[in-house]
């Protein structure tokens, strides 16, 4: 059985002469990942057959409706008048790349690997000799090896001599999905080292930016460390920010000071940490460790703890506006902004979202404002801030940013008390 291949920085070795001659993809999992992917393989000149099991998505892309979800695709729409179908249950093709989602348990914080099991299970009736399986998910270590490759092995074909595999991560930012999806750099781990050279070969025909090659179990371990990175970063600015409200210090102020130092770059702190990667990944690597992993969990519960914090520091500024006479009853609270950050209509794991429903369990009654979400429009900010005792900014996106700074004493004058705290 050929090994795989040793971590290495980039792959020089020539493609083998069939790795360039896959024409048909099948793309499994039809979301913000999965979407964009198969569209970008279908203005490539592939032939695409997108999959997913949820009805609502595919009759928004039969129907041309993708951008009502996804703005931000608006440049490849043509994509799905080319060779683009779509289906409940993958065809046979020549790649299939597994693009599902891979959520926490809210309880037990494992990876909830259903959808990747089925996504691949699926898969074992119509595999052929010489295809190419690339998984995309994010998954814990060792799961490309242990649970999809055993999986396709159920097709009585082998992988590493008759079929191939991979784990390839997607490194896409919400909000810039077709620049990142074409020009960021990939980290590509084959199973064996020439399923990394047809993946490689694949990859170069669709993305400009460079392709480097280790094993699968590297490739995963890289991906769930990006994500760790940024959320260990996070959670001590949120900690340092914690500390500063202890000693009356703005921590956003001297943040920039701080980072005058030439070895520093503290991170902006927020109400929390949100999103399916960063709010998420981390806990798979204390799902498989979690007696080594004390400050990866620490920095997760430390996140996972700021909406409850900002929930503290709403409620102070409320005491101060009850102790003018009015009543916790009588309060008009208007909080803006409930995606997971700014200037993206994703709601996912969002703090914001946290702090509407605890600031709700402690009796207040909450008015919500988002331009960005259909279903909290409202008719205007004007009109939802008009005599409000308080106003509290969860996320500044650009166009509320923009209001309060040009508009700042119109607001106030609207408000009947006018607090404004801005997160």
């Amino acid at each position: 059985m050929p090994q795989p291949p040793d971590p290495q920085t980039k792959q020089t070795t020539t493609p083998s002469s069939n790795s360039a001659g896959y024409k048909n993809i099948c793309v499994m999992g039809l979301g913000y990942v999965g979407l964009p992917t198969a569209m970008l393989f279908a203005r490539k000149g592939f032939s695409v057959c997108g999959v997913d099991i949820d009805k609502a998505v595919l009759s928004l892309i039969e129907e041309r409706r993708v951008t009502e979800v996804y703005s931000e695709l608006s440049e490849w729409t043509d994509a799905l008048d080319r060779d683009f179908k779509t289906s409940k249950a993958p065809k046979p093709a020549d790649v299939f790349l597994i693009t599902v989602p891979t959520p926490v348990h809210p309880e037990t914080k494992s990876c909830d690997l259903r959808a990747v099991k089925s996504a691949t299970e699926a898969l074992v009736p119509v595999l052929q000799p010489g295809n190419l399986v690339i998984l995309e998910s994010t998954v814990p270590p060792g799961t490309t090896r242990n649970v999809v490759k055993p999986i396709l092995e159920k097709s009585g074909l082998k992988v590493g001599t008759d079929i191939h595999l991979c784990f390839c991560p997607e490194r896409i930012l919400p909000g810039n999905t077709i620049h990142e999806l074409v020009h960021n750099h990939r980290v590509l781990g084959g199973n064996t080292p020439e399923a990394s050279r047809r993946a490689k070969a694949l990859f170069e025909q669709v993305v400009e930016g460079e392709i480097y090659i280790t094993d699968d179990i590297s490739a995963e371990f890289c991906k769930l460390t990006e994500n760790t990175y940024r959320d260990v970063n996070i959670a001590l600015a949120n900690e340092l920010s914690i500390l500063a409200d202890e000693h009356g210090v703005d921590f956003k102020a001297i943040t920039p000071l701080i980072n005058k130092h030439p070895r520093v770059n503290v991170l902006t702190p927020g109400i929390g940490v949100g999103g399916h990667c960063i709010a998420v990944d981390p806990w798979f690597f204390v799902e498989v460790s979690p007696w080594k992993t004390e400050l990866i969990r620490t920095s997760r519960e430390v996140n996972d703890r700021m909406p409850a914090y900002c929930v503290q520091k709403i409620v102070s500024d409320l005491k101060a506006i009850e102790g003018t006479g009015k009543s916790q009853e009588d309060l008009n609270i208007c909080l803006v902004g409930l995606t997971y950050k700014p200037d993206v209509a994703d709601t996912r794991e969002s703090p914001a979202m946290r702090i509407v429903e605890l600031l709700k369990e402690r009796g207040y009654s909450v008015t919500t404002y988002d331009p960005l979400l259909e279903e909290y429009q409202g008719q205007s900010l004007y009109d939802t801030i008009t005599g409000a005792d308080y106003l509290g900014v969860l996320v500044n996106h650009s166009m509320v940013k923009a209001e309060l700074a040009l508009n700042k004493t119109k607001i106030k004058k609207l408000m009947r008390t006018p607090k404004i705290r801005v997160f």
